[in-house]
């Protein structure tokens, strides 16, 4: 297997300024929404915390410090492509170009969502751009598979990209995609943000292998690593393994050590982590502004300039799905099974 053997990724500081900035809006517009959603979602709560009740109903997970991943992915996808992600959505969906008015409005639970409301914020649909996720662990991989062979057969340039957690890589449909994809060589980029946690388990008592890129080599593909959080190496790997899916090559697997700022869903007290304290210190955000100040790629009032922007766009689509109607309790049943036409 030593032939498909990828070292770990480490960025090469080759980027141009415009890409670098680019990474950079993206994770910051990811950041404000996470920020905005997080206080929505609290604003009418009250004691007792009942996730069904208030703005934003259900359940709720957020992906502060992972923007990195979907930031540095996307960046080389377009909409012709297909993104499967998982319960923790809200980054990939915005770093691919997923509709943000629509998108909050699901949230929100609203007839002008992407789902008309009925799906919420672990089952955002988006058909324009080959979005999907789900709440179950690992569901996306097979459905990527799907698209890809679909892809595949039809002749198309367009590849799939499955997101997941390092916790559902001990699922058994993240083996079998994995088989199947290196054993038709199918254009898929594999992608599992670990964050240390799965839920409140850490991943060295429940994973028994070091990462796993290992994993993507024992099924034929390149497998890499990428440390550290960094956006500008997950664009690299990215590029490779978009670049080798895209010419026919197959499958490749990115695996990026990321970061869960926040709790697994909101309203955990996370006693479990006794890294929480150093939490912020690590945050990936301000630690990229750090470094395009320094190289002179950004300063001080482009980066005003770019949170503003990302805080206009983000409060248009959270006042747009506050306007948006509830979904009407008579409709409930409607849109569950498809309507024939009686022509």
């Amino acid at each position: 297997m030593s032939t498909i053997k990828s070292p770990p990724v480490e960025s090469k500081g080759t980027l141009s300024p415009e890409v670098r900035v680019s990474l950079y809006e993206m994770m910051v517009l990811s950041r404000t929404f996470e920020e905005a959603i997080l206080r929505e979602y609290h604003a009418d709560k009250g004691p007792g915390f009942d996730i069904g009740k208030g703005l934003v109903p259900g359940e709720m997970h957020l992906s502060a410090g992972q923007e990195p991943v979907a930031a540095g992915v996307c960046a080389h996808l377009t909409t012709a492509d297909a993104v499967t992600a998982t319960h923790r959505p809200h980054h990939f969906a915005i770093a691919h170009r997923v509709d943000l008015r629509r998108m909050t409005a699901e949230i929100f639970g609203r007839v002008d969502g992407l789902g008309r409301g009925r799906g919420g914020h672990m089952h955002l649909f988006d058909p324009d751009t080959h979005f999907s996720c789900s709440g179950i662990i690992a569901e996306g991989y097979p459905p990527a598979l799907g698209m890809a062979f679909a892809f595949q057969r039809q002749g198309k340039d367009a590849i799939a990209v499955a997101v997941t957690g390092e916790g559902a890589a001990n699922q058994g449909a993240f083996h079998e995609s994995l088989n199947l994809a290196a054993l038709w060589k199918l254009p898929v980029v594999f992608v599992v943000e670990d964050n240390d946690w799965g839920i409140s388990v850490p991943r060295t008592v429940s994973t028994s292998v070091g990462n796993n890129a290992d994993r993507a080599r024992a099924n034929g593909m390149p497998g890499v690593r990428v440390e550290d959080n960094d956006v500008e190496a997950v664009w690299e790997a990215a590029r490779t393994a978009v670049q080798r899916a895209r010419a026919g090559d197959g499958p490749s697997l990115i695996e990026v050590h990321t970061l869960r700022m926040w709790g697994h869903f909101e309203g955990d007290a996370q006693g479990y982590r006794p890294e929480l304290a150093e939490v912020t210190s690590h945050d990936p955000i301000p630690a990229y502004e750090s470094t395009l100040l320094a190289s002179g790629v950004l300063d001080a009032t482009a980066i005003d300039r770019i949170r503003a922007a990302a805080s206009e766009r983000v409060e248009d689509a959270v006042a747009f799905a506050k306007a948006s109607p509830v979904p009407d309790p008579a409709t409930a049943h409607d849109y569950v099974f498809n309507e024939r036409s009686t022509r």
